[in-house]
């Protein structure tokens, strides 16, 4: 939880330093840059959230050649895929803008953003492979350690860039992509020694037979396919959220975004009981151990409701206050008070959809997590367009939250399936010690 929260800390920070020392057009372009960059980037989430599984199976499973294999294979990808998004900065930059449909002084504002922080790609996709990694070990304290440094770094370089220098937008993307490669660093250290400790088996600690293994590769490929359709899916539904703020102007769409960080602060403390449970189903999966299965789902989610109530009210009496800070636009707060409770109730039952994306993940089952995305979003587009006729932003964030419930409930049905499949071995009632 603790590595987690620094995370959306990032984002206040970039809102606090633009909205209290630049424009709302400013403000703007740090919504759509995040936005666009979530996009990009969490297209290839796989390489965190599919490591995490494949990572816990093979340590349930006693496999530690196996663990070292899925970590070299998602860093070889990580390096290439960005330095093809370095290669198509261009349309990458002219297709977002199309899409989010701003004001002139937004898009430009936003194609600088775009210009400096893509340097960064290499380095933050090689992180999702290394934090996947953590994870799906069970590393939570070095995981902090490496989220502290690229956050604490990140956050710093910001206000020195933007504040200090007058860098603006520019000077938050250059300081996000120097933190990117600062903790790449960092983090391959940590993990390389880490894996070094466990190698203990008969394999190099590069096991390259493994690596040309084509069945495993095809395997890998197809879950991280599935994953990559679910999360673009998942995104683009974000990014037509703040598609459809925009047409209310630059002060709704400002006060969106200051409510989506505060939701975003709100997931990575709950994503911390995900994580942990990706960890635990997917060793019990490894393991074939029903009854840990089921004491992980349970007992993380028990956590996780509770939190969430928490948080829930957190927002729901304090979101003004932050907005206040965030911003220092008398219409950026108007806007954040009306529509408030919204977030508060996103917060509220989003916890439920997160959960089982961490069961589904630590199990690799990602064929039914692309299927509930796919329902989610065909539904929450039209639904959205619909109800922001009928009642403004109030109708966007009600379609909002539906489209939140519908991920949920798809889920929910490929849930019994998904138990059954886990079967106990004979004559054991806990994970073996090797696999420990």
């Amino acid at each position: 939880m603790l590595a987690n929260a620094s995370v959306p800390l990032l984002g206040l920070s970039d809102t606090a330093v633009i909205g209290n020392t630049g424009s709302l057009a400013a403000l703007g372009a740090i919504a759509f840059g995040a936005i666009i960059f979530s996009f990009v980037y969490w297209g290839f989430g796989f390489l965190r959230m599919g490591t995490t599984g494949f990572t816990a199976q093979a340590v349930g499973a006693g496999d530690e050649a196996e663990v070292r294999t899925t970590l070299w294979r998602a860093l070889l990808l990580a390096v290439v895929l960005g330095l093809l998004l370095i290669a198509l900065q261009t349309p990458i930059s002219a297709v977002s803008l199309s899409l989010m449909n701003g004001s002139d002084s937004v898009d430009a504002l936003t194609r600088d953003y775009i210009a400096m922080r893509i340097w960064g790609a290499p380095a933050a996709l090689a992180l999702f492979a290394l934090m996947g990694c953590l994870i799906g070990l069970g590393r939570s304290k070095t995981l902090l350690l490496v989220q502290v440094f690229l956050n604490g770094l990140n956050i710093t370089l910001d206000i020195w860039f933007a504040g200090f220098l007058g860098m603006g937008v520019e000077g938050i993307a250059l300081g996000t992509a120097v933190a990117e490669w600062s903790s790449v660093g960092l983090a391959l250290l940590m993990v390389v020694r880490i894996l070094r400790q466990r190698h203990r088996d008969q394999e190099a600690f590069v096991p390259l037979p493994r690596l040309r293994d084509w069945t495993r590769l095809q395997h890998t490929l197809s879950v991280n396919s599935h994953i990559m359709i679910r999360t673009l899916l998942l995104v683009f539904s974000f990014a037509w959220f703040v598609r459809q703020s925009a047409q209310f102007g630059d002060d709704v769409l400002a006060a969106n975004h200051i409510l989506l960080q505060l939701i975003s602060f709100s997931a990575f403390f709950l994503d911390a009981y995900a994580y942990v449970t990706e960890a635990l189903v997917g060793e019990a999966a490894g393991a074939k151990n029903a009854r840990r299965f089921d004491e992980a789902v349970r007992k993380s989610s028990e956590l996780a409701m509770i939190s969430a109530v928490a948080l829930a009210l957190i927002i729901l009496l304090g979101g003004e206050f932050a907005a206040r800070l965030l911003s220092t636009h008398e219409q950026v707060w108007h806007q954040v008070s009306l529509v408030l409770p919204w977030a508060a109730l996103y917060v509220l039952l989003a916890v439920v959809a997160f959960q089982l994306d961490g069961v589904f993940i630590g199990t690799t089952r990602t064929r039914e997590m692309r299927n509930a995305a796919i329902v989610g979003t065909v539904i929450f587009l039209p639904l959205s367009v619909l109800m922001t006729g009928l009642a403004a932003n109030h109708g966007l964030w009600l379609a909002f939250v539906i489209y939140v419930c519908l991920r949920a409930i798809c889920l929910l049905v490929y849930l019994p399936a998904l138990r059954r499949s886990i079967q106990m071995p004979q004559g054991s009632g806990d994970i073996p010690d090797q696999a420990r």
